[in-house]
């Protein structure tokens, strides 16, 4: 197939993109697919060899059968994407708009996690116009969590602007400092145990999911930060994780009802803490980090399911949705 890989975008993760873009490249090309580069300025435009591209309603993207977009973060991960593909009527891989917008919201998609009765850490969603009204109020709410707390941007991925607090002076400039990204946060109480990831692809209804991977920090703050994800030797990943044989079906199942209840689609990373037979969600990444040696490709790797056939998985899985869709009227 004709593959348009988006990569780049707006966000401060645009160089993360990048590197995953060029691996999607690669790893489809492998495959037996024309890939085909369309990269995302910081500023907005897209460019393609080099020049800027226009796009119009209903006519597709280049000719591409399929859109594999690999972009981190808002303005891309966040159903923004999502919805112009829509409106250029052509099949693209991953969540679509209802699902991308949840899961990028950390406060959203807890919430809607706890409707559902899913195990996870104690978290204090914060706006910034009621912390600059309601102080005090917030203050108690996020004491009730103890200490040490993690804040972060409710919408930002890849630990970019998180903060552990561990005391409770630090609360108020971790949010302050949060709320410099965007006006919504999220306060979550710190999770004893290990972390342990999963991937999951698939349709909405009927996912799979990979052998869960441990995280192993190497480098960094002592938590999962920007350093250990991205730098040569920040981290380690053990596959399968070294926790409990029920533990591990345990996450595999609640990575897949967490994929199913959001929405979501062709693929995920649920991101999950794990002590002893102790399992609590943390998050779910609509799009993950994508290279080859990154955790969603490598968990699959395990799994028996090589790079190239794990993106012709998902770019067949892209297509069929997108057909099944047309059926219906609108």
């Amino acid at each position: 197939m004709r593959v348009a890989v988006l990569s780049g975008g707006r966000s401060s993760e645009h160089d993360v993109s990048l590197a995953s873009g060029a691996s999607v490249r690669a790893g489809l090309a492998q495959a037996g697919h024309d890939a085909i580069d369309v990269r995302i300025e910081r500023g907005g435009a897209w460019l393609h060899e080099g020049s800027e591209l226009s796009v119009t309603p209903g006519r597709g993207l280049l000719g591409a059968e399929v859109v594999f977009p690999v972009l981190h973060g808002p303005f891309g991960e966040d159903g923004t994407v999502q919805g112009l593909l829509e409106c250029l009527d052509v099949p693209y891989v991953g969540a679509g708009v209802l699902a991308s917008a949840v899961c990028m919201d950390k406060v959203v998609f807890k919430e809607l996690m706890a409707s559902a009765g899913a195990p996870q850490v104690g978290y204090v969603g914060v706006t910034e116009a009621r912390w600059r009204s309601e102080r005090e109020s917030v203050e108690r709410e996020v004491a009730a969590l103890g200490l040490p707390v993690f804040v972060k941007p409710a919408s930002l991925g890849s630990s970019v602007g998180i903060v552990k607090a561990e005391q409770e002076a630090a609360v108020g400039p971790a949010l302050d400092a949060a709320f410099a990204h965007e006006g919504r946060a999220i306060v979550e109480a710190a999770a004893v145990g290990m972390e342990v990831e999963c991937s999951v692809i698939g349709p909405t209804a009927s996912p799979e999911a990979s052998a869960p991977g441990e995280i192993v920090l190497r480098r960094g703050a002592g938590w999962y930060d920007f350093e250990a994800k991205y730098e040569a030797g920040g981290m380690e990943l053990v596959v399968p994780a070294r926790i409990p044989a029920g533990a591990r079906e345990a996450v595999r199942e609640l990575a897949r009802e967490a994929f199913t209840r959001s929405g979501c689609h062709g693929l995920a990373r649920v991101d999950f803490f794990v002590e002893g037979d102790v399992v609590l969600l943390n998050e779910l990444n609509t799009i993950p980090g994508f290279t080859e040696t990154s955790v969603f490709g490598k968990l699959w790797g395990a799994s028996g399911l090589p790079y190239p056939e794990l993106l012709d998985r998902l770019a067949s899985i892209a297509v069929a949705r997108h057909r099944e869709e047309r059926r219906y009227r609108h």
